[in-house]
């Protein structure tokens, strides 16, 4: 059977979300998804332990988008967090929130997520075919169906696009549903990475020695240089890279910088302590072995391979000894400790991002419906629509959300 109630071309989480809810309606459902097997991208969420949503409110959840949360409002309220958690738990997946608020399974595996979904379709009697769609079936400038690469066509009065972005292009996600929706008259945002690691000057030198190395507990300050404004700061992990900095912080850091190189970042190595009380440690720490090298007396302070970078920074001679340091260094280097100092540089291709920012421009889309206000017969669900939120689980409940809504 080639025609059906409504057609969902992507079977990411936006895709099968809205998928199992039509089939739920008792609508005939079809999945166009190129992928061998939907729902790909998941595996590798969370590093593959999928932080599916953030048990939060539905405020918070908003929140948390960077880009046009308002147009979300309706979805965040129609489909909060806390109905996420009910629907897979529902599917027989145990659910944890951990910190932050970061919703994972049980299990820690991204693959009970994806499997949830797959029998979430199957328990609505979706039919789930492998096609690649090569374009829309218009007609009096209303959207009909779709054709695929093998020369079918499938005909429903809903066509659903949930094609996802260009991040992860291997898993299915290489930005053609921004073709499809150009083809029905959408305006298309410029697609760019969004939570992606952040590439650094003087990395491939002077931080050599940094590569691998992960922090944990230390606050990462973007600022605006122009300004001097701070636009995040946050407590967290973030990673040293060959090429700059990864992790939670990095990322979250990289999705409010268009232009990385109007940013620099600081580093606060001792959140904890304020200056005073990290200049008594300092002070405590040096009179414990005061005729020992400068070089060597941070250990108890600071990562292994982190000190001969500080040192270096600190601009004080390696060998000297610590009870000759004065208090003007020594002040000088616990300024340093709080605020280690990085100079953004470019972001990483939007290949590796985890997301990606731009899209259908949310102008064009019924909030209430995810339905194109410009097109009969097309709606839209996940990440190929313009917003894009921090990490901690928010970006999964966009789709969420709106495949929920795209669904009804």
């Amino acid at each position: 059977m080639k025609q059906f109630d409504r057609i969902i071309i992507g079977g990411g989480a936006a895709g099968m979300f809205a998928a199992g809810f039509a089939g739920q309606r008792g609508e005939r459902v079809l999945v166009l998804e190129k992928r061998e097997r939907p729902a790909r991208k998941i595996l590798v969420t969370g590093k593959g332990r999928c932080n599916l949503t953030n048990n939060c409110t539905p405020q918070q959840f908003i929140a948390a988008v960077r880009r046009n949360p308002r147009f979300l409002m309706s979805a965040a309220y129609a489909f909060p967090p806390q109905q996420t958690m009910a629907v897979f738990e529902g599917l027989g997946v145990p659910l944890k929130t951990e910190r932050g608020g970061r919703v994972f399974p049980v299990s820690d595996r991204a693959m009970d997520i994806a499997d949830a979904l797959c029998e979430f379709a199957r328990r609505g009697g979706v039919q789930v075919v492998q096609a690649a769609v090569t374009g829309l079936i218009l007609e009096n400038g209303a959207v009909c169906g779709a054709r695929t690469a093998d020369g079918r066509e499938y005909r429903a009065p809903l066509t659903v696009l949930a094609t996802g972005g260009k991040s992860y292009p291997a898993t299915g996600s290489d930005g053609s549903g921004y073709r499809l929706a150009a083809e029905a008259g959408h305006t298309i945002l410029p697609p760019r990475p969004s939570l992606v690691p952040i590439i650094c000057e003087n990395m491939d030198k002077q931080f050599q020695a940094l590569m691998g190395l992960s922090l944990r507990n230390v606050t990462l300050t973007l600022i605006e240089k122009k300004s001097g404004k701070t636009v995040y700061s946050e407590l967290g992990e973030m990673l040293f890279t060959h090429f700059g900095i990864s992790g939670p912080l990095a990322l979250t850091a990289s999705s409010y910088m268009e232009r990385p190189a109007d940013y620099r970042i600081t580093i606060d190595c001792k959140p904890g302590l304020t200056p005073e009380q990290l200049d008594a440690r300092l002070l405590r720490d040096f009179g414990a072995t005061p005729n020992r090298a400068f070089g060597n007396a941070l250990e108890a302070l600071l990562p292994r391979s982190l000190i001969p970078v500080v040192v270096a920074k600190s601009g004080i001679p390696t060998d000297r000894r610590v009870n000759q340091l004065t208090r003007e260094e020594r002040q000088r280097l616990g300024a340093l400790l709080k605020a280690f100092p990085l100079t953004p540089q470019a972001l990483r291709p939007i290949e590796e991002a985890v997301v990606t920012a731009g899209g259908v421009s949310v102008r064009e889309i019924d909030p209430r419906t995810m339905r194109s206000r410009l097109a009969e017969g097309l709606a839209f669900a996940g990440e190929v629509i313009d917003v894009d939120a921090v990490t901690g689980g928010y970006n999964l409940q966009i789709a969420w959300s709106t495949g929920y809504l795209a669904g009804q």
